[in-house]
């Protein structure tokens, strides 16, 4: 989990991915935050991070936030590969609510948590993608999934505009020392490698 750090401007934004690799489907968020640091440059009121499997230990970063855009793999009960995005108050916040986050410590819990402190970011965004497969331990997103990285990107993009922040596609290829994942878990090198035993 590495933060890209930001600002201490009054509107701070955190864009935050969450979700298991390991687990195909699963790796959606990870692997859409991560997409998106790698296309785009944004203002240092924006922190970018891969929240993995975190859980609560996220809380922290809620609270330094005004603004949250959460990518995940969420079960909404539709096709495989469908993108759903919800706001505010339609983001259930408490953990007595249907759980909607595919993790152990979900979404919910982290924003309870925020909440019950005071501190939960004023505006949320989540924008979810139903999974097709859960079971391949070690396997890549499925095509259906994949393919929703684009268009979820373009949907994050949006909200950002829609927030004052001005979101820059990328003209130089990243530093592998600013890349979001390292240690070759990243999208790329973690597929091109092939399964783990």
């Amino acid at each position: 989990m590495i933060p890209i750090p930001t600002s201490s401007q009054a509107n701070r934004i955190l864009v935050l991915g969450i979700g298991n690799i390991l687990w195909a489907d699963e790796g959606f968020g990870v692997r859409a935050v991560e997409e998106f640091h790698r296309r785009y440059a944004v203002s240092d009121n924006v922190t970018i991070l891969d929240g993995g499997t975190q859980g609560l230990y996220l809380v922290n970063y809620l609270e330094d936030a005004d603004r949250l855009i959460v990518f995940d793999a969420i079960d909404y009960g539709l096709e495989p590969g469908q993108l759903k995005l919800v706001r505010d108050d339609e983001v259930p916040r408490f953990t007595g609510a249907k759980k909607m986050s595919l993790h152990q410590t979900g979404f919910q819990e982290v924003i309870s948590a925020a909440d019950l402190l005071g501190r939960c970011p004023r505006h949320l965004v989540l924008i979810g993608c139903q999974p097709l497969d859960l079971e391949d331990w070690g396997g890549p997103l499925t095509k259906p999934v994949r393919d929703q990285i684009a268009p979820a990107l373009e949907l994050g993009c949006e909200i950002l505009v829609e927030w004052g922040v001005e979101v820059m596609p990328r003209t130089a290829p990243l530093a592998e020392s600013e890349r979001l994942l390292a240690n070759d878990i990243d999208h790329q090198h973690y597929e091109m490698r092939g399964r783990p035993a």
